[in-house]
């Protein structure tokens, strides 16, 4: 039978401890909250009464189940209140000397049989738990913010832990009504491990200037369903926060250059701009700790100008029932559509000639096809580079998509780019505008986090269900990487993912051997009844 944690000892009370505070105060343990001093035990008191408030609020929680909360909770400065817990978290800055210093007077004061717990998102539980004299009995418990909503919390074991600790640990986020998932001592664990080299990289995306801040943000949350754009969660974690992750992941996790901080993100925390917490980051908002924009970013950023028209005539290069989709689309929607092969399609002599004659009157060439194939290879056989772009519709076929990217090559003229962009406002549609790489800008950052999943299931270190939870429950994800990765294809994934690395030639983005092995045996996800898992239609 799983040990009843009675009462639980927090230290620390930001916006994290006082969610956990209030996580297990919620659900009938008796919390001791400690904080360094008075003025900081203030704010952490108000952190929990403003969240038990706006809970009451919203009607989630019930005034007299508020009070009977805060009645379960007693605030203490030190920690000599907590000499009678059963557990003690410590929920204090991420800052490896600051935990080890903190543990070890935990240790010093808490009872012997007390499991001891540290709330870190990427430091090592290891080199935590030996700075006491107990490393047995200390576990990560990692909660996600925040807390009192995130239903995911990984269980962290060293190599030291004793199998009773973790078993009880994993008892008790039950009783909390949290998913707990279990994972061993390595850096990031799983969520922040597959999120951070994600986000670091749609930095350096937007650093190249390869599309803005805007369009990266739209590509992610209209193109995948994702909850929100990553620069707009990079402002929302704090960018000093993202910083301290990326070089704690980089350092512990073997220097994989996914995860060695952009160099923008670095100056912009040298420079103060840390996001939401100082009033601006990859956005400017109204004020420090404010959720809302300023007014100035409140304007939309135009594809095209105002008056232009949108194009009447347009030609369609590509192949296939995508090209087809995509013809159909547009007729629907009144524009009449030339359709042409793709060059390398087409069973005549010279396809450059012929592509060139049946084109010669639109009034823009789209080139219609997979993220994988370069647009200017199709845009210089057609004779008129300038008047092509590529439109990649994301999301399902042309007539589910709600987004397109715009894809530019460097012959293509600003005038094709703004009627792309009405052609999609005619169609009803979201455009964002990218450069002419692999991926473009929704798969370039997607498949790789995709492909970095898939190492971590080829390395064991978690199940592809307890990954897909992760992300899910930790991330508010819409699906998990191997649900997607089943839906997407595993064909179609490995075709992408080859073609991001073979213009980017990093270890970090070579396609995952069990990827490849799969899609060799045949395993191609969805369509063929077995990938990630087995699928029975």
């Amino acid at each position: 039978m799983a040990r009843e944690f009675k009462t639980v000892g927090v230290v620390g009370l930001g916006t994290m401890g006082a969610g956990i505070v209030e996580v297990f105060a919620r659900n009938g343990v008796d919390v001791v909250a400690a904080e360094v001093d008075g003025a900081a035990l203030d704010k952490g008191r108000a952190n929990l009464t403003a969240s038990t408030d706006r809970a009451v609020a919203r009607g989630k929680l019930d005034p007299a189940d508020r009070d009977a909360l805060h009645a379960r909770v007693t605030f203490a400065v030190g920690l000599d209140a907590l000499r009678d817990v059963d557990l003690a978290v410590e929920a204090v800055p991420e800052r490896l000397d600051l935990k080890r210093r903190l543990l070890a007077e935990l240790d010093r004061v808490c009872p012997p049989g007390a499991v001891l717990a540290t709330n870190t998102s990427s430091l090592s539980v290891t080199e935590i738990a030996v700075a006491t004299e107990r490393p047995g009995q200390v576990i990560g418990l990692h909660f996600f913010n925040p807390a009192p909503v995130m239903r995911l919390v990984e269980v962290i074991s060293t190599v030291v832990t004793a199998p009773e600790v973790a078993r009880d640990v994993q008892a008790l986020c039950a009783r909390l009504g949290k998913v707990g998932v279990s994972v061993t001592d390595r850096a990031g664990f799983i969520a922040n491990a597959l999120l951070f080299g994600y986000l670091n990289q749609a930095i350096g995306m937007y650093e190249a200037g390869y599309a803005s801040r805007e369009d990266i943000d739209a590509a992610m949350q209209q193109g995948h369903g994702l909850p929100m754009g990553p620069l707009t969660l990079l402002d929302l974690i704090g960018l000093d926060t993202a910083y301290q992750v990326l070089e704690t992941m980089y350092q512990r996790g073997g220097h994989d250059r996914r995860h060695a901080a952009a160099p923008l993100l670095r100056q912009m925390v040298t420079a103060g701009l840390l996001g939401r917490k100082s009033g601006r980051g990859f956005y400017t908002y109204q004020a420090p700790g404010s959720s809302r924009l300023a007014p100035d970013e409140l304007t939309p950023v135009a594809g095209a100008e105002a008056g232009d028209p949108a194009p009447r005539t347009v030609g369609v290069v590509g192949s296939g029932s995508v090209a087809t989709d995509v013809a159909e689309v547009l007729t629907a929607a009144g524009v009449d559509v030339v359709t042409v092969a793709g060059p390398g399609a087409v069973p005549a002599a010279d396809p450059v000639d012929r592509a060139g004659r049946d084109l010669a009157a639109v009034d823009l060439v789209v080139v219609v096809g997979p993220s994988t194939a370069p647009v200017i290879d199709v845009a210089m056989a057609t004779g008129r580079p300038a008047d092509v772009v590529g439109l990649h519709f994301v999301g399902g076929t042309a007539a589910q998509a709600r987004l397109v990217e715009v894809v530019r090559t460097v012959r293509t003229s600003p005038t094709a780019v703004r009627a792309a962009h009405q052609l999609c406002a005619a169609l009803g549609r979201t455009a964002v505008t990218c450069g002419d790489r692999a991926g473009f800008i929704a798969d370039a950052l997607l498949l790789p986090y995709l492909n970095d999943a898939v190492r971590m299931l080829e390395s064991s270190y978690s199940t592809a269900d307890d990954i897909d939870a992760a992300m899910k429950l930790g991330c508010g994800y819409p699906a998990g990487p191997f649900e997607l990765l089943d839906t997407v294809g595993l064909d179609v994934a490995l075709a992408v993912q080859t073609a991001i690395h073979r213009e980017l030639p990093e270890p970090g983005l070579a396609p995952a051997p069990l990827l490849r092995n799969l899609v060799t045996a045949g395993r191609l996800g969805q369509r063929t009844g077995g990938g990630f898992r087995d699928h029975a239609g």
